[in-house]
């Protein structure tokens, strides 16, 4: 096999395509409908994925919740300092691995004060790559982050965190807290629509991956298959697990919602008398899917447009074809898409 090199995962992408806000509806996106037999595409407004998924098909969700967690503190000489908390460290609620800015002038020791709430978080440990371990003063931690935590926006959102973001940063079926970013392709859901795929005959099955830095974490090496994810939590319950292996038996597609409950799926399958099926359980993941890669569980996706050079465009490349999606993007570039996490969406079948 080739090298897979970084480069082959570029594309030229004009900034006005990059949403900045969501649209008005969350079910009247555009959709882009991509057939990996022919290498056909289409368009239709994200409603009409019920036309594409009938009774042969089971929808796999990401039910996390993303937390607040983009925290503006100062430090003691007034200077400016932003947090973006990662995960919290065992059972204790008051400590956290978390990024700050200008990582490289604190030590540990060092203070960050944040006027609401008289907060204090105390720097533990310093990491690699800007990763820090705070101790926040407030034994009541993550009831103060409700109140004066912000939605984290991704970077290329060139706005801080609004009202809007609270409800739309979010999934309709958002459950289980801990993702620092939102399963985006989920965003396009309203409960009229899952109401109405359900009618047609379509099991819907709530998974979990708790989305923290290992999915975004920027790929630096030329020869991609070098680059090391870093480790996520997923977690599939028992009665979520027989459901997708009764469809699965059934001869049903597994459709998945978002790349993150591919990466769940495809690291809890297991071959069980020559079939590959799902383990229930939790359980850290560092797998990293790229072109080559043989999938075992999914067989449809939902997914929106990621990142030039990202281990997301590599997901969805492995699942495609590199050539199929390098299409799909030319085409959505050229019809004038919205593309990231407030984007539009796309269905590879």
């Amino acid at each position: 096999m080739n090298k897979l090199l970084l480069s082959d995962f570029d594309y030229n992408l004009p900034k006005e395509l990059i949403a900045q806000t969501p649209a008005p509806e969350r079910d009247q996106s555009r959709l882009l409908i991509v057939d990996r037999d022919t290498n056909d595409t289409g368009h239709a407004k994200f409603d009409r994925i019920i036309d594409h998924l009938g009774q042969n098909d089971i929808l796999v969700i990401n039910n996390v919740k993303v937390i607040p967690a983009r925290l503006y503190g100062q430090k003691k000489t007034g200077g400016k300092v932003e947090i973006l908390l990662l995960r919290k460290i065992g059972a204790n609620e008051r400590i956290w691995e978390a990024l700050i800015t200008d990582a490289r002038k604190f030590k540990p020791g060092d203070r960050i004060y944040f006027k609401d709430e008289k907060l204090e978080a105390e720097i533990k440990e310093k990491e690699t790559e800007g990763k820090v371990i705070l101790s926040f003063n407030a034994p009541d931690f993550e009831k103060v982050l409700s109140r004066i935590g912000k939605m984290p926006l991704p970077p290329y959102i060139k706005r801080v965190a609004g009202n809007e973001d609270v409800d739309r940063y979010q999934t309709i079926y958002a459950q289980k807290e801990g993702a620092v970013a939102a399963p985006t392709a989920g965003l396009h859901f309203t409960p009229a629509l899952l109401e109405a795929i359900k009618a047609n005959g379509v099991k819907i099955i709530p998974i979990t991956l708790y989305v923290g830095m290992g999915t975004f974490s920027p790929v630096r090496e030329q020869d991609i298959t070098n680059h090391k994810m870093e480790t996520e939590f997923y977690e599939i319950l028992e009665d979520a697990a027989t459901a997708i292996n009764e469809a699965i038996t059934m001869g049903k597609n597994v459709v998945s919602v978002g790349t993150t409950a591919v990466r769940a799926l495809e690291s809890a399958a297991e071959k069980r008398d020559g079939r590959w099926q799902i383990a229930g359980g939790s359980k850290g993941t560092d797998i990293f899917i790229y072109p080559g890669y043989e999938f075992k569980i999914v067989k449809k996706l939902i997914t929106n447009f990621h990142l030039p050079k990202s281990t997301l465009l590599m997901l969805v490349s492995a699942f495609a074809g590199t050539d199929t999606i390098k299409k799909a993007y030319r085409v959505a570039v050229e019809e004038k898409y919205r593309f990231f996490s407030y984007g539009d969406a796309m269905f590879i079948k």
